[in-house]
């Protein structure tokens, strides 16, 4: 992938161009149908050569700010990073592998958490490491029952 021209001309003209071109009105209605891909996948998807991940993530994040969804896409990529990490999902065993596959999704989570939502986000980290989830457990979705529970949406 060419980096440079990842960053040439209207960036989010050519996201939006790609999002309708293969049916769907948003960036988020686009990512919400593959869940669990991360915004690598999702780039690649869009544009191989002229996108990258932190432009999706950005055009997410302007979509929610938007919709007032932004808890909604902090648990969707909650989901994503877990996904990534945690293949086999929660692990019945905290070795050291496993302890360091949670915290690498965890702490990758919190690098795309907004700062209006990092205290929430601490919250959650230190909820799932009280109480953990069961053994295989595995979010395929924002709308998960527990991550609705750990960071419910705004006004709820």
């Amino acid at each position: 992938m060419s980096e440079g021209r990842a960053w040439q001309g209207n960036v989010k003209a050519r996201l939006y161009e790609r999002v309708r071109a293969r049916g769907y009105d948003s960036l988020t209605s686009f990512a919400e149908a593959r869940p669990t891909a991360s915004l690598v996948e999702l780039a690649e998807e869009l544009g191989p050569d002229d996108i990258v991940g932190v432009q999706v993530f950005s055009g997410l994040l302007a979509e929610a700010e938007r919709r007032k969804q932004v808890t909604r896409l902090v648990r969707s990529m909650l989901v994503r990073m877990l996904f990534q990490s945690l293949p086999e999902g929660w692990p019945s065993v905290m070795d050291d592998a496993n302890r360091f596959n949670v915290a690498k999704a965890l702490g990758a989570w919190f690098g795309y958490t907004p700062e209006t939502h990092e205290a929430r986000a601490e919250q959650a980290m230190a909820a799932l490491r009280a109480t953990p989830p069961p053994p295989g457990w595995r979010p395929l979705g924002p709308d998960d029952e527990l991550l609705l529970t750990l960071l419910p949406d705004e006004g709820a």
